[in-house]
């Protein structure tokens, strides 16, 4: 017996007539796809609340409320570029989520809509502790990236990534006042950072710790990580967690993956991280798994 539909074209009058029939019969409806009529299609996700909707256009998706925002680990402006070749640089209702999750930005004007970093006094701390390691250390403020220890193999990492300014101090003094968003230590034999959470415990029960890039050990205020970042995005443009679909690749995206609707892993995903996704790839982050993922879970394309 048949107890649930998944109806192409719903919006068109053979699609309508059967959302009469499921109505009569009081099936569930578990899919819809349109190509056009999208009023009508939100009209018919809101009343049927099907675990699938697909558009087949793109700029149609895009007034059905589909937005595509970056989540990054990095600051909300050393993303322009990547929003200039979406078309979503400066729009409003655009948004980035970056530091981890611990800041959320509209694109218009690099509105701050949310912003939760660290104390100085943790990240004294944490910077004065990371001396005695053979570490690269990052601190972030806002507005630039301090890093101590520059080395070359960094610098090259990060050529046009990123604005860093070296400093050379034991102490970083010269940032009280200004609000720090986390500290990082960079190195990379994964193992070894691996040891220094282990030995900074003592330090870091009030902190969020996470990996990235395979370089990275990151030290953020606790509670900010990507999947936080997503739920408050969320929250905000009143949307449920369970409509958002989050790639990724690293060990900070895995918070995000996992309170996602549907958490996806790219083909390069950290092998340890692929169980946690619901989905892998077929592509790498190198060979366009985020086009892959738009095709199939919401152009309905692929």
């Amino acid at each position: 017996m048949v107890n649930s539909l998944s109806i192409l074209g719903s919006t068109g009058s053979i699609g309508t007539q059967t959302l009469d029939v499921a109505d009569k019969l009081n099936l569930k409806v578990s899919a819809l796809t349109a190509s056009t009529n999208i009023k009508l299609l939100e009209e018919q996700v809101r009343k049927y609340k099907p675990e699938l909707a697909v558009v087949f256009n793109e700029e149609k998706a895009k007034e059905l409320g589909v937005k595509f925002v970056p989540a990054t680990g990095r600051g909300y402006n050393t993303v322009d570029g990547t929003l200039k070749e979406l078309g979503l640089y400066d729009l409003e209702n655009e948004y980035v989520i970056s530091y981890n999750g611990g800041a959320i930005s509209e694109n218009k004007g690099s509105k701050l809509l949310h912003f939760e970093g660290i104390t100085f006094e943790k990240a004294s701390e944490l910077y004065k502790r990371g001396l005695n390691y053979d570490v690269c250390i990052h601190v972030y403020t806002k507005d630039m990236v301090y890093a101590y220890k520059f080395v070359q193999e960094e610098i090259n990492y990060l050529a046009g990534r990123m604005e860093v300014k070296e400093i050379f101090d034991d102490h970083i003094d010269f940032l009280k006042g200004q609000e720090i968003v986390k500290v990082l230590y960079m190195n990379t034999d994964y193992g070894y950072l691996k040891k220094i959470e282990d030995d900074l415990k003592d330090i870091t029960g009030d902190l969020d710790v996470s990996y990235s890039s395979n370089r990275y050990i990151e030290f953020n205020h606790q509670g900010v990580n990507k999947g936080q970042g997503l739920k408050k995005l969320a929250d905000i443009l009143g949307v449920d967690i369970k409509e958002t679909i989050a790639v990724g690749d690293n060990f900070n995206d895995l918070s995000m993956i996992k309170v996602a609707g549907l958490g996806v892993g790219v083909q390069n995903t950290v092998e340890d991280m692929k169980k946690e996704c619901d989905v892998i790839t077929k592509a790498t982050n190198n060979e366009n798994a985020v086009a892959e993922v738009i095709n199939k879970y919401i152009l309905g394309t692929n």
